[in-house]
Protein backbone atom coordinates (compact mmCIF):
# COMPACT_ATOMS: atom_id res chain seq x y z
CA UNK A 1 0.00 0.00 0.00
CA UNK A 2 3.07 2.22 0.47
CA UNK A 3 3.89 5.07 2.78
CA UNK A 4 0.82 6.59 4.44
CA UNK A 5 2.42 8.96 6.98
CA UNK A 6 5.88 10.24 7.94
CA UNK A 7 7.16 12.64 10.53
CA UNK A 8 9.74 13.30 13.21
CA UNK A 9 9.48 13.68 16.97
CA UNK A 10 11.61 14.25 20.04
CA UNK A 11 12.70 11.38 22.27
CA UNK A 12 14.36 13.04 25.27
CA UNK A 13 14.00 10.87 28.39
CA UNK A 14 13.14 13.96 30.44
CA UNK A 15 9.81 14.20 28.61
CA UNK A 16 8.54 11.37 30.80
CA UNK A 17 11.09 11.05 33.62
CA UNK A 18 10.74 14.67 34.74
CA UNK A 19 7.80 15.75 32.66
CA UNK A 20 6.03 17.57 35.48
CA UNK A 21 9.00 19.94 35.93
CA UNK A 22 8.35 21.71 32.64
CA UNK A 23 6.03 24.67 32.28
CA UNK A 24 2.55 23.06 32.51
CA UNK A 25 1.17 24.88 29.46
CA UNK A 26 4.18 24.00 27.30
CA UNK A 27 4.03 20.40 28.45
CA UNK A 28 0.32 20.30 27.61
CA UNK A 29 1.02 21.62 24.10
CA UNK A 30 3.79 19.04 23.59
CA UNK A 31 1.54 16.19 24.66
CA UNK A 32 -1.22 17.50 22.39
CA UNK A 33 1.22 17.53 19.45
CA UNK A 34 2.23 13.94 20.21
CA UNK A 35 -1.46 13.04 20.30
CA UNK A 36 -2.04 14.79 16.98
CA UNK A 37 0.75 12.69 15.47
CA UNK A 38 -0.74 9.55 17.02
CA UNK A 39 -4.10 10.39 15.50
CA UNK A 40 -2.51 10.97 12.08
CA UNK A 41 -0.89 7.53 12.27
CA UNK A 42 -4.16 5.90 13.33
CA UNK A 43 -6.26 7.80 10.80
CA UNK A 44 -4.00 6.49 8.05
CA UNK A 45 -4.94 2.93 9.16
CA UNK A 46 -1.26 2.23 9.70
CA UNK A 47 -0.37 -1.46 9.80
CA UNK A 48 3.30 -1.03 10.79
CA UNK A 49 5.62 1.75 11.92
CA UNK A 50 9.20 1.95 10.72
CA UNK A 51 10.95 3.98 13.45
CA UNK A 52 14.38 5.47 12.77
CA UNK A 53 16.29 6.38 15.91
CA UNK A 54 19.73 6.60 17.44
CA UNK A 55 20.59 3.87 19.90
CA UNK A 56 22.31 4.98 23.12
CA UNK A 57 24.80 2.17 23.82
CA UNK A 58 21.99 -0.07 25.06
CA UNK A 59 22.58 -2.79 22.44
CA UNK A 60 25.44 -1.66 20.23
CA UNK A 61 28.81 -0.63 21.65
CA UNK A 62 32.35 -0.02 20.45
CA UNK A 63 33.00 -3.75 19.98
CA UNK A 64 30.13 -3.93 17.47
CA UNK A 65 28.80 -0.61 16.13
CA UNK A 66 26.86 -0.98 12.86
CA UNK A 67 26.44 2.18 10.84
CA UNK A 68 22.86 1.20 10.01
CA UNK A 69 20.82 -1.63 11.50
CA UNK A 70 17.24 -2.82 10.99
CA UNK A 71 15.43 -5.07 13.43
CA UNK A 72 13.76 -8.29 12.32
CA UNK A 73 12.82 -9.84 15.66
CA UNK A 74 9.48 -11.45 16.48
CA UNK A 75 9.01 -8.85 19.22
CA UNK A 76 10.96 -6.29 21.24
CA UNK A 77 11.15 -5.27 24.88
CA UNK A 78 11.51 -1.82 26.37
CA UNK A 79 12.43 0.42 27.91
CA UNK A 80 15.84 -0.89 28.87
CA UNK A 81 16.14 1.94 31.40
CA UNK A 82 14.65 1.68 34.89
CA UNK A 83 10.89 2.02 34.35
CA UNK A 84 10.51 3.79 37.71
CA UNK A 85 12.93 6.47 36.49
CA UNK A 86 11.68 6.79 32.90
CA UNK A 87 8.07 6.41 34.06
CA UNK A 88 7.24 4.06 31.21
CA UNK A 89 6.28 0.48 32.07
CA UNK A 90 8.48 -2.21 30.58
CA UNK A 91 6.51 -4.13 27.99
CA UNK A 92 6.77 -6.31 24.92
CA UNK A 93 6.39 -4.51 21.62
CA UNK A 94 5.05 -6.36 18.57
CA UNK A 95 6.92 -6.60 15.30
CA UNK A 96 6.39 -8.00 11.82
CA UNK A 97 9.52 -10.02 10.99
CA UNK A 98 8.26 -10.95 7.54
CA UNK A 99 7.79 -7.29 6.60
CA UNK A 100 11.12 -6.42 8.22
CA UNK A 101 12.90 -9.03 6.11
CA UNK A 102 11.29 -7.72 2.93
CA UNK A 103 12.34 -4.17 3.81
CA UNK A 104 15.90 -5.27 4.62
CA UNK A 105 16.23 -7.15 1.34
CA UNK A 106 14.94 -4.18 -0.63
CA UNK A 107 17.19 -1.68 1.19
CA UNK A 108 20.22 -3.92 0.56
CA UNK A 109 19.73 -3.38 -3.16
CA UNK A 110 21.28 0.07 -2.70
CA UNK A 111 22.46 0.58 0.91
CA UNK A 112 24.37 -1.82 3.14
CA UNK A 113 22.57 -2.43 6.44
CA UNK A 114 23.03 -4.83 9.33
CA UNK A 115 20.13 -6.68 10.91
CA UNK A 116 19.31 -7.64 14.49
CA UNK A 117 17.03 -10.41 15.74
CA UNK A 118 17.44 -9.26 19.35
CA UNK A 119 16.92 -5.63 20.36
CA UNK A 120 15.94 -4.01 23.63
CA UNK A 121 14.50 -0.54 23.12
CA UNK A 122 15.95 2.37 25.08
CA UNK A 123 14.32 5.79 25.47
CA UNK A 124 15.04 6.65 21.82
CA UNK A 125 12.28 4.23 20.85
CA UNK A 126 10.39 3.89 24.13
CA UNK A 127 9.49 7.55 24.68
CA UNK A 128 7.95 8.09 21.20
CA UNK A 129 6.13 4.76 21.30
CA UNK A 130 4.68 5.63 24.71
CA UNK A 131 2.84 8.50 23.02
CA UNK A 132 2.35 7.32 19.44
CA UNK A 133 1.09 3.78 20.07
CA UNK A 134 0.26 3.65 23.79
CA UNK A 135 -1.56 0.33 23.45
CA UNK A 136 1.42 -1.17 21.59
CA UNK A 137 -0.94 -2.58 19.01
CA UNK A 138 0.98 -1.54 15.87
CA UNK A 139 3.99 -3.63 14.83
CA UNK A 140 7.30 -1.75 15.00
CA UNK A 141 10.30 -2.16 12.73
CA UNK A 142 13.26 -0.37 14.33
CA UNK A 143 16.02 1.26 12.30
CA UNK A 144 19.15 2.44 14.06
CA UNK A 145 21.66 4.97 12.75
CA UNK A 146 24.94 5.26 14.63
CA UNK A 147 24.88 8.80 16.02
CA UNK A 148 26.87 7.97 19.13
CA UNK A 149 30.50 7.63 18.23
CA UNK A 150 32.61 8.35 15.13
CA UNK A 151 33.24 7.39 12.44
CA UNK A 152 29.73 8.44 11.39
CA UNK A 153 27.91 7.79 8.17
CA UNK A 154 28.33 10.68 5.71
CA UNK A 155 25.07 12.62 5.48
CA UNK A 156 24.82 11.79 1.79
CA UNK A 157 24.71 8.10 2.65
CA UNK A 158 22.08 8.77 5.29
CA UNK A 159 20.04 10.51 2.58
CA UNK A 160 20.39 7.41 0.41
CA UNK A 161 19.19 5.26 3.32
CA UNK A 162 16.04 7.37 3.47
CA UNK A 163 15.45 6.97 -0.26
CA UNK A 164 16.03 3.21 0.05
CA UNK A 165 13.58 2.94 2.94
CA UNK A 166 10.95 4.78 0.91
CA UNK A 167 11.40 2.41 -2.03
CA UNK A 168 11.14 -0.58 0.29
CA UNK A 169 8.04 0.79 2.01
CA UNK A 170 6.34 1.63 -1.28
CA UNK A 171 7.02 -1.91 -2.49
CA UNK A 172 5.16 -3.42 0.47
CA UNK A 173 1.40 -4.07 0.43
CA UNK A 174 1.06 -2.94 4.07
CA UNK A 175 0.17 0.61 5.08
CA UNK A 176 3.33 1.91 6.72
CA UNK A 177 4.20 5.00 8.75
CA UNK A 178 7.79 6.25 8.96
CA UNK A 179 8.97 8.12 12.08
CA UNK A 180 12.37 9.63 12.88
CA UNK A 181 13.21 10.45 16.50
CA UNK A 182 15.73 12.79 18.14
CA UNK A 183 17.87 15.24 16.27
CA UNK A 184 18.03 18.75 17.76
CA UNK A 185 20.80 20.40 19.79
CA UNK A 186 21.64 18.83 23.13
CA UNK A 187 24.70 18.10 25.22
CA UNK A 188 23.84 14.83 27.03
CA UNK A 189 26.04 13.57 29.88
CA UNK A 190 28.26 16.66 29.80
CA UNK A 191 28.63 19.75 32.02
CA UNK A 192 26.62 21.61 29.35
CA UNK A 193 23.57 19.36 29.73
CA UNK A 194 20.50 21.58 29.47
CA UNK A 195 22.13 23.96 27.00
CA UNK A 196 20.08 24.56 23.83
CA UNK A 197 20.95 26.35 20.58
CA UNK A 198 17.51 27.52 19.49
CA UNK A 199 18.81 29.38 16.43
CA UNK A 200 20.52 26.25 15.11
CA UNK A 201 17.43 24.16 15.82
CA UNK A 202 15.14 26.56 13.96
CA UNK A 203 17.39 26.53 10.90
CA UNK A 204 17.52 22.74 10.94
CA UNK A 205 13.73 22.39 11.19
CA UNK A 206 13.22 24.89 8.38
CA UNK A 207 15.63 22.95 6.16
CA UNK A 208 13.87 19.70 7.07
CA UNK A 209 10.30 20.70 6.33
CA UNK A 210 11.36 22.33 3.05
CA UNK A 211 13.52 19.30 2.12
CA UNK A 212 16.54 21.47 1.24
CA UNK A 213 18.83 18.59 0.34
CA UNK A 214 21.99 20.57 -0.30
CA UNK A 215 21.60 22.58 2.91
CA UNK A 216 20.91 19.46 4.95
CA UNK A 217 23.92 17.64 3.54
CA UNK A 218 26.14 20.63 4.26
CA UNK A 219 25.95 20.21 8.04
CA UNK A 220 29.48 19.11 8.90
CA UNK A 221 30.13 16.96 11.96
CA UNK A 222 32.61 19.54 13.26
CA UNK A 223 30.14 22.41 13.02
CA UNK A 224 27.31 20.28 14.42
CA UNK A 225 29.43 19.38 17.45
CA UNK A 226 30.26 23.04 18.07
CA UNK A 227 26.75 24.37 17.48
CA UNK A 228 24.53 21.51 18.66
CA UNK A 229 26.65 19.34 20.93
CA UNK A 230 27.26 15.60 20.64
CA UNK A 231 23.50 15.05 20.59
CA UNK A 232 23.33 17.04 17.36
CA UNK A 233 24.76 14.10 15.45
CA UNK A 234 21.21 12.73 15.61
CA UNK A 235 20.31 15.00 12.70
CA UNK A 236 20.87 11.83 10.68
CA UNK A 237 17.55 10.38 11.81
CA UNK A 238 15.67 13.47 10.61
CA UNK A 239 17.62 13.76 7.37
CA UNK A 240 16.75 10.13 6.65
CA UNK A 241 13.03 10.93 6.91
CA UNK A 242 13.40 14.12 4.84
CA UNK A 243 15.01 12.07 2.06
CA UNK A 244 12.20 9.53 2.17
CA UNK A 245 9.60 12.30 1.81
CA UNK A 246 11.31 14.65 -0.63
CA UNK A 247 8.13 14.88 -2.70
CA UNK A 248 6.18 16.88 -0.05
CA UNK A 249 6.75 20.04 1.97
CA UNK A 250 6.32 19.37 5.66
CA UNK A 251 4.87 21.18 8.65
CA UNK A 252 6.14 21.94 12.14
CA UNK A 253 3.49 20.87 14.65
CA UNK A 254 5.49 21.72 17.77
CA UNK A 255 8.74 23.56 18.46
CA UNK A 256 9.83 24.68 21.90
CA UNK A 257 13.18 24.76 23.72
CA UNK A 258 12.60 23.04 27.08
CA UNK A 259 15.77 23.22 29.21
CA UNK A 260 14.48 20.82 31.87
CA UNK A 261 14.22 18.22 29.06
CA UNK A 262 17.72 19.28 27.90
CA UNK A 263 16.69 19.91 24.30
CA UNK A 264 14.33 21.62 21.90
CA UNK A 265 11.26 19.42 21.61
CA UNK A 266 9.97 19.20 18.05
CA UNK A 267 7.23 17.33 16.26
CA UNK A 268 6.89 17.56 12.50
CA UNK A 269 4.82 16.00 9.78
CA UNK A 270 6.83 15.47 6.61
CA UNK A 271 4.40 13.39 4.58
CA UNK A 272 0.69 12.60 4.56
CA UNK A 273 -1.09 10.41 2.03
Amino acid sequence: MSLVYAGTCCHAPGITSRGEQADPEIRKQLYEAFDRQRQAIENAHTEAIVMVSSEHFANFFMDNMPTYAIGMADEYEGPIEDPDWLKIDRTRIPSNPDLALRIIKQVLESVDVSYAQEWKFDHGMAVPLHFLTPDYDIPIIPVNINCQNPPFSPLGRTWELGKALRRAIDAAPEKIALIGTGGTSHWPCTPDSGKINEKWDRKLLDDLINKRKQDLLAYSDEETYQQAGPGGYEIRTSICIAAATEDQTGEIWFFEPIPIYSTTCCITTLYQK
